[in-house]
């Protein structure tokens, strides 16, 4: 439990009210009871902070005047939440050994802070940074370089070559390094074509449950600095994803892509191979991409859905378009040649 003085302490941001009100979890504004503290960003959500049982609660400095309770004044209450919550939910402490169990091939290197849980494959030629933690079942193969403070959580997959950077987190049943979709047709049949490229993970990356990254076919596959991957998203070889973008679950991006900086890809978003998205760019949930993104904005490529039915005909109305263009363009010739004629 810490008071709201301590948390001001320790992460910033202006007190107004009772600073010694005790928090011992953070809530939504909604279902918060006693002992909890929320968050406020948007007056849309007015009723739910006028109604709420939290103690506390954090906001912009434009809102302080909206409720009597205490309260934490920041610039941004979302980000100063999740640290709140971090602070009030540490991650536990981790003792440093490896587990009888574990397999380790040869010249290997191993920091002696490093805690290797149950059941973990590690191949020759492995280098673990200090306070790296590898979860139960992980397979590590061989010539994996990774960083310090970096998490694998238990059964993730790292496939040989690959180099991962520093304080990176990556969860339960994610697969870096599998080979790409690489195939050439040649009298009917599939050659599979070699994938020699890595993939390159810098630091500070998130990768999710069940996502994976594939290696390149010839040049690597990056991740760049800061990265956060949701769950199960698919990432083909040869792309590269710039620092600081975010992407949501059930992605899938095709080979060679390129996206920039500071993006943000909604959920079930497809991006086509061998695009670029330029920096800053937002993709909205669902959207279909089919050619690169060369100006900053937010993109969308997706129906509103509608009754089955209904889908059925605006469908048919989109098919026939081209046919309404045609008919529109000869009435509007039909009609100037009237107007001339009546001149």
């Amino acid at each position: 439990m810490l008071t709201i003085a301590a948390i001001i302490n320790t992460l910033g941001g202006e007190v107004s009210g009772d600073a010694s009100t005790p928090i011992d979890r953070v809530g939504s504004l909604g279902y918060a009871q006693v002992g909890a503290i929320g968050f406020f960003m948007d007056t849309k959500y007015l009723n739910a902070l006028t109604q709420t049982q939290a103690s506390a609660v954090i906001l912009k400095p434009e809102h302080t005047h909206l409720t009597a309770l205490p309260k934490i004044i920041t610039d941004n209450p979302y980000a100063y939440f999740a640290k709140v919550s971090s602070l009030l939910n540490p991650q536990p402490q981790r003792v440093a050994g490896i587990h009888q169990s574990v397999v380790i091939g040869e010249h290997t290197q191993i920091d002696p802070s490093v805690s290797i849980e149950a059941n973990v494959v590690i191949a020759d030629h492995v280098t673990l940074g200090a306070d790296v933690f590898v979860g139960a079942g992980c397979v590590i193969e061989h010539h994996v370089v990774i960083e310090a403070g970096t998490v694998l959580e238990p059964n993730v997959t790292i496939k040989h070559g690959t180099k991962i950077g520093k304080h990176c987190h990556l969860y339960t049943g994610c697969v870096i390094g599998n080979d790409g979709f690489g195939y050439a047709e040649e009298n009917g049949r599939w050659v599979k074509i070699p994938q020699v490229g890595r993939v390159v993970i810098e630091d500070h990356v998130d990768v999710g449950a069940n996502t994976t990254v594939d290696r390149g076919a010839i040049d690597d596959t990056v991740i760049e600095e800061g990265v956060k991957l949701d769950n199960l998203i698919q990432i083909a070889h040869n792309c590269r994803i710039g620092a600081h973008t975010v992407i949501a679950g059930c992605v899938g991006i095709a080979g060679s892509a390129i996206i920039g900086k500071h993006c943000k890809i909604g959920g079930a978003a497809m991006i086509l191979g061998h695009l670029t998205i330029t920096d800053g760019v937002t993709i909205s949930p669902g959207s279909m991409i089919m050619r690169s993104i060369r100006q900053v904005g937010t993109y969308t490529a997706l129906m509103p859905f509608q009754e089955h039915e209904a889908w059925l005909k605006t469908a048919a109305n989109i098919r026939h378009l081209n046919q309404l263009t045609d008919k529109i363009k000869a009435l509007e010739d039909a009609i100037h040649q009237i107007s001339h004629q009546a001149k």
